[in-house]
């Protein structure tokens, strides 16, 4: 099946999760930028709270998709140790990427969140959500870097997601809901028929929507 664009595709995820609907212990967390557009509708559908949890993957310079850790929201930083040792100065370069890095997180941070505080995680069931799941990596270093709040539990949400990959993240959370998991994957946007970029203002009106207690459809994508 191919979903119609990420609202629909929320909308369709969020029938997954009604278990969830209604729960004062429930917090969906996006991944922006694209995963933002998904979590709205199912935090709308579930009628419980939507944040983002800004996370930036730190890749090895000249290697960049791999990732040798991540910052996260409210100042995690999570290493992959295997990576790091193999990597010449490894102080010197983890401390350069992660202040560019640091720069674009904080960007994203103050555009989306602007003064609204970071959300209440300690002892709540966490709905992490992103628009689909291909090496997961990003998925990976936002899972390790959300224990550091100390959620009673964490619950992956996607669309779609490469089997390998679902697999893998099988084992770091409580649960994993995935609407489709294709035997032939080969990437997110084949399983959208439109599946545009997400911009900065899709996900700053989405949010503040959400904030202010009206869901109603904005901008962006129409369902």
């Amino acid at each position: 099946m191919q979903f119609k664009n990420r609202r629909s595709a929320g909308q369709h995820l969020a029938k997954d999760l009604a278990v969830y609907a209604d729960r004062a212990d429930v917090l969906v967390l996006a991944l922006p930028r694209g995963g933002v557009p998904v979590a709205f509708e199912v935090a709308k559908a579930l009628n419980v709270p939507l944040d983002v949890f800004v996370v930036r993957k730190l890749g090895v310079p000249g290697r960049e998709e791999l990732a040798m850790g991540a910052i996260a929201s409210g100042g995690v930083q999570v290493l992959n140790d295997d990576i790091v040792r193999s990597i010449p100065d490894f102080n010197q370069v983890i401390t350069l990427v992660a202040a560019k890095e640091t720069k674009e997180l904080e960007r994203r941070e103050t555009l989306y969140r602007g003064d609204r505080p970071f959300p209440t995680i300690q002892g709540r069931i966490v709905i992490l959500v992103d628009d689909g799941l291909a090496t997961g990596a990003t998925m990976r270093a936002a899972v390790e870097a959300l224990r550091n709040y100390q959620p009673a539990s964490i619950v992956i949400a996607v669309p779609v997601s490469a089997p390998e990959t679902y697999q893998q993240l099988q084992a770091k959370v409580e649960e994993i809901v995935c609407a489709v998991i294709p035997k032939r994957f080969y990437s997110v946007g084949l399983w959208y028929e439109d599946f545009p970029q997400t911009t900065d203002e899709e996900v700053r009106n989405l949010l503040t929507t959400a904030a202010n207690g009206s869901q109603s459809a904005v901008g962006g994508e129409k369902t």
